[in-house]
């Protein structure tokens, strides 16, 4: 985030920290959400923090841009019925509310949970050619919302682990320049192949706070036979 910044302060652009997964995270003795000049929380159920429905929260220091906010998501009006911009409804309910304020105070022990979980995984990947394990370089706090490999064969891992009765997913199968949302952009595939590679290599394995340590060892131990036994290499 320290050269974004530098980037955008150079040019005035204001930068908006997507901190959707990451409440709680640290870069620098700095908390995600703290970095930019605005940023966004998901509180979706899945998350560290979930809410019981759908759920956010836009936090920043500045008190123009915080008033703004308030307008918009209640559709755009400053006085009651009366729009002065196109806003939406995005109001977080009091029932939403009243669940993540209840959850927070646990935050942190699961938060630790799953940083304890991440070191297991860690201790079983770290030295296996063909696993690529997620990284936290010093000076950083990762809360791993996702606990994410890199493999070669991918798909035939998941496959295998499905078999196995052990759930996982792909965040995220195809990246952003391939969207058909942005084809008029040009992009085309061989393009950005760092991000194409991510795309055809991630897998997302179990990662919560209730997750036991029998449970995560199966898991372990099924992703290093198959890739030992594949002999696979990390790009």
């Amino acid at each position: 985030m320290d050269p974004i910044m530098a980037f955008a302060r150079a040019r005035k652009l204001p930068v908006v920290e997507d901190a959707a997964q990451s409440i709680g995270a640290g870069y620098k003795s700095r908390r995600a959400g703290a970095l930019g000049d605005v940023a966004c929380f998901s509180f979706y159920p899945t998350k560290n923090l979930g809410a019981c429905g759908d759920a956010g929260m836009v936090v920043t220091n500045s008190y123009e841009l915080a008033a703004h906010v308030r307008v918009l998501r209640n559709h755009g009006q400053q006085v009651k019925y009366v729009s002065n911009e196109a806003g939406w409804n995005n109001r977080l309910d009091e029932l939403q509310a009243a669940i993540l304020r209840v959850k927070l105070r646990h935050l942190a022990k699961w938060q630790r949970a799953r940083q304890g979980h991440a070191a297991e995984y860690a201790g079983y990947f770290s030295q296996i050619p063909g696993i690529m394990p997620p990284l936290a370089p010093e000076g950083y706090e990762h809360v791993y919302h996702q606990y994410t490999i890199r493999v070669e064969d991918r798909n035939a891992l998941q496959r295998l682990l499905t078999q196995q009765k052990i759930g996982t997913a792909v965040y995220y199968p195809m990246p952003l320049h391939l969207q058909p949302l942005y084809a008029s952009l040009g992009y085309k595939r061989g393009d950005l192949p760092h991000s194409e590679h991510a795309a055809q290599e991630v897998l997302s394995l179990p990662m919560y706070p209730e997750l036991h340590a029998e449970q995560l060892k199966r898991v372990a131990e099924t992703v290093v036979e198959f890739v030992r036994s594949e002999g696979h290499r990390p790009r």
